[in-house]
């Protein structure tokens, strides 16, 4: 059953090396994500989610690289040694939390593709729920990169009302809310955090977690929410 989750946003710029001179603007961001990791560690089995341009699961271990940012540096899931292919970016910057936050359980990693219909990431989430008696999972997403005329995506203005309208979800633990996300519309949007978010929301049917939104922001035009679940 889903014991405990930790919803985090996963751009690079979270690792300090990474983000070199602008580490300093993500200090809060990184410390509220480190802060909801932390709370996975009274779990038996931490499982992170992410998104990729494949679909994947790891469940011996894997490893990823933060080579393609200029950083030398690779991290590797807790207890895990490198078995199976590179860890996609998103998974990436959750082993790199889960190292940061010293959290040393059991870890599998699972990626599903952005474009995933939502009935079998429900499925998805209500599966890994049943890996254990209490699992943890770690679920990585951005909200809607179209958040200003800087974002990576531009301005649409649809995007604060859907971010806003995840960010209720997570605050109160509402499976139901994530579960109704219209993944058009989150694709037009470019959140890709839907994906990973229904995942959840499968996972957290019936456990009766009670939610805590930590932060809510859009400093790069990028929606980045970080929720506790527990």
């Amino acid at each position: 059953m889903l014991a405990a989750a930790a919803v985090c946003p996963c751009p690079p710029l979270l690792v300090p090396e990474v983000a070199a001179g602008a580490a300093d603007e993500a200090a809060g961001l990184r410390e509220a994500c480190l802060a909801a990791v932390r709370e996975l560690a009274g779990t038996e089995l931490v499982v992170v989610v992410g998104t990729g341009e494949r679909a994947g699961v790891w469940t011996e271990g894997g490893a990823g690289s933060l080579h393609r940012y200029g950083v030398p540096k690779a991290v590797r899931l807790p207890l895990g040694g490198v078995a199976g292919p590179e860890l996609s970016p998103a998974l990436t910057v959750g082993a790199w939390l889960l190292e940061e936050a010293a959290v040393r359980v059991p870890t599998h990693a699972v990626a599903v593709r952005p474009d995933t219909a939502p009935e079998r990431l429900l499925g998805l989430g209500r599966g890994l729920a049943e890996l254990a008696d209490r699992v943890g999972l770690l679920v990585l997403g951005d909200g809607s990169a179209r958040r200003s005329v800087k974002a990576p995506g531009y301005l649409d203005e649809r995007a604060e009302g859907h971010d806003r309208t995840v960010a209720l979800a997570l605050a109160g633990a509402d499976a139901a809310a994530l579960a109704a996300l219209d993944a058009g519309l989150s694709a037009e949007l470019m959140a890709e955090g839907r994906a990973p978010w229904q995942v959840l929301a499968g996972a957290a049917e019936g456990a009766g977690l009670a939610g805590e939104l930590r932060y809510e922001d859009a400093p790069y035009g990028v929606g980045y929410l970080v929720a506790s679940w527990r």
